[in-house]
C-alpha cells in the first residue's frame, strides 16, 4: 500500500483559496477516481470536487469550515502499490512522514514585520497590489502572502492596514504633505463591514451559516461595497413571444424531450447585445479593462443548497434550441449537485430568469468582476398605446445593473435596446433553430 495526498485544486481564473465545504467521504471509506470527493466554495465557485485518484481514504487533514490557499494536502488516500509515479499527472503526491503526521493546515498569517526575502520567490507584485500597498505606506515585500505560492493579494495588504490604523497615504519623495482639509480624515482600507448582530430572544431558531451561504454573503457583500453599481430598465413587448412558445411548446417537447421556458429565447437576446456592445462583456481588472473574447453566460439558478450561476459557455454559437438544451441540463445539475467545476467558471455576463418566482421588478447584485447582470421579469398582460390604440399586449420588464467603472450609461442604454428589440421582433413564425 501507498498513500498519496489530494492539494486543493484550482477552483478558477484568479482563484487563490478555497473553503472546505463537506466531506463526501469519511475515513475508510472506498472512493473511485472521478468520484466526488468533497465541496469547495470559494469566491467564484461552490462545487462537488472529484477525487484525482482511486483507493481509500486513510486520513483527511483540513475540517470542513476552514479556508486554505490552492496546493495545500487537504487528504490522504491509500493506494495499491507504489502508484507515485502514475499518480504524479492526476495532481496527487507522495505523503512525507512528517505530513501525514502534520495538523490541518491553516491560511498563515500576515505580519507587517517579515523579511523581505520571503518573498523572492513570489515573482512580481500586481499593479492592484503594489497601488494599495504604496497608498497605506506599506512595503509589500514585508508582507507574508496568503495566495498561491505564497504570492501577495490585495486582501494581505488590506489586512495589514487594519493592524496599522494610523497608516496613511505615502507622500511623494522629496516632497512635503499637503495640509489635509479639518473635516478629512485618513482613507480606510476597503474592508468588508459587519452588519450589527441579531437580537435573539426566546424561541428564536439560530441557524449556523453553512459553508456555501458564508461564500454568498461575502460575494454579495464585497461586490455592493467594491462596484459601483448602477442601473437602467426597459419595458419589453413580448406578445409575439408570447404567441411563439405557446404555439410550438407541446411539439417542442415531444421532440426534445424538455421543456421550452422563456429563458432561452432571453439568453439568445443578451448575446446579440454583448455582440453590439463588446463593453459589456468585459471584466473590470483595477487598472485595465479586459473585453472578453468568448460569451459565456452565467444563469443564477436556485438550489436547496444556496443561490449558484452555472456557466452556458460559449452562448452566441448556439441557436434557440441549443440555448433550451444547455439551460435545462445545467439546472437539472444544478439540483442534482451534480455540476463540475467547469461549470461554474468562466462567465462574462450573468442573467437572472427572475420573473420565475413572481417579480415584476428587480436590482441584481453584479457577480464581479463582469460588467453586469440582466434580469427577466414576469410577463403580464398590460394595456398599452400601439398604433395610437389601447390594446392589451405581453409585457416584461428588462433590469440591467452594471459597473459604472466600465461603461457608462449610453453603452448601457444601447445594450438593453438591442436585448428589447430582439425580444420584439420574435413573432408566432420566428425559427428556433
Amino acid at each position: 500500500m501507498a498513500i498519496e495526498v489530494v492539494t486543493m485544486p484550482q477552483l478558477g481564473e484568479s482563484v487563490t483559496e478555497g473553503t472546505i465545504g463537506e466531506w463526501l467521504k469519511k475515513v475508510g471509506d472506498p472512493v473511485e477516481k472521478y468520484e466526488s470527493l468533497l465541496e469547495v466554495a470559494t469566491d467564484k465557485v461552490n462545487a462537488e470536487v472529484p477525487s484525482p485518484i482511486g483507493g481509500k481514504i486513510a486520513k483527511i487533514l483540513v475540517d470542513p469550515g476552514v479556508t486554505v490557499p490552492i496546493g495545500t494536502p487537504i487528504c490522504e488516500i491509500e493506494v495499491e502499490g507504489s502508484g507515485a509515479g502514475q499518480e504524479a499527472a492526476a495532481g496527487v503526491t507522495p505523503a512525507a512522514e512528517t505530513l501525514a503526521n502534520a495538523p490541518a493546515p491553516t491560511t498563515p498569517p500576515v505580519t507587517a514585520g517579515a523579511a523581505s526575502s520571503a518573498v523572492e520567490g513570489r515573482g512580481r507584485f500586481s499593479p492592484a497590489v503594489r497601488r494599495l500597498a504604496q497608498e497605506y505606506g506599506i512595503d509589500p515585500g514585508q508582507i507574508a502572502g496568503t495566495g498561491a505560492g505564497g504570492r501577495v493579494t490585495r486582501n494581505d495588504v488590506l489586512r495589514v492596514a487594519q493592524e496599522k490604523p494610523a497608516s496613511k497615504p505615502a507622500a511623494a519623495v522629496g516632497t512635503a504633505p499637503a495640509p489635509a482639509p479639518a473635516a478629512a480624515s485618513a482613507p480606510q482600507p476597503a474592508v468588508l463591514l459587519e452588519s450589527a448582530p441579531a437580537v435573539i430572544d426566546e424561541g428564536d431558531i439560530v441557524q449556523p451559516l453553512s459553508s456555501v451561504r458564508k461564500v454568498i454573503a461575502e460575494r454579495m457583500v464585497r461586490s455592493k461595497q467594491t462596484v459601483p453599481h448602477a442601473w437602467l430598465m426597459a419595458e419589453v413587448d413580448v406578445t409575439g413571444l408570447v404567441e411563439l412558445r405557446e404555439r410550438i411548446k407541446d411539439e417542442f417537447k415531444g421532440r426534445e424531450g424538455i421543456s421550452l421556458t422563456y429563458l432561452p429565447f432571453m439568453l439568445r437576446a443578451v448575446v446579440e447585445g454583448l455582440r453590439a456592445v463588446p463593453e459589456m462583456n468585459a471584466q473590470w481588472n483595477n487598472d485595465s479593462i479586459v473585453l472578453k473574447k468568448s460569451i459565456n453566460i452565467g444563469m443564477a439558478a436556485a438550489t436547496d443548497r444556496g443561490l449558484i450561476v452555472p456557466v452556458v459557455r460559449n452562448a452566441d454559437q448556439k441557436n434557440v434550441v441549443g440555448l433550451a438544451q444547455a439551460t435545462q441540463d445545467l439546472v437539472r445539475r444544478s439540483r442534482a449537485g451534480r455540476l463540475t467545476l467547469d461549470d461554474l467558471s468562466g462567465g462574462t455576463f450573468t442573467v437572472d430568469n427572475t420573473g420565475a418566482v413572481g417579480t415584476v421588478l428587480t436590482y441584481p447584485v453584479i457577480n464581479a468582476p463582469e460588467a453586469g447582470i440582466v434580469t427577466m421579469e414576469s410577463i403580464v398582460k398590460r394595456p398599452v398605446v400601439v398604433g395610437g390604440m389601447i390594446a392589451v399586449r405581453s409585457m416584461v420588464n428588462v433590469c440591467l445593473s452594471f459597473d459604472h467603472r466600465v461603461v457608462d450609461g449610453a453603452e448601457a442604454g444601447k445594450f438593453i435596446q438591442v436585448v428589447k428589440k430582439h425580444l420584439e421582433a420574435i413573432g408566432p413564425d420566428t425559427s428556433i433553430y
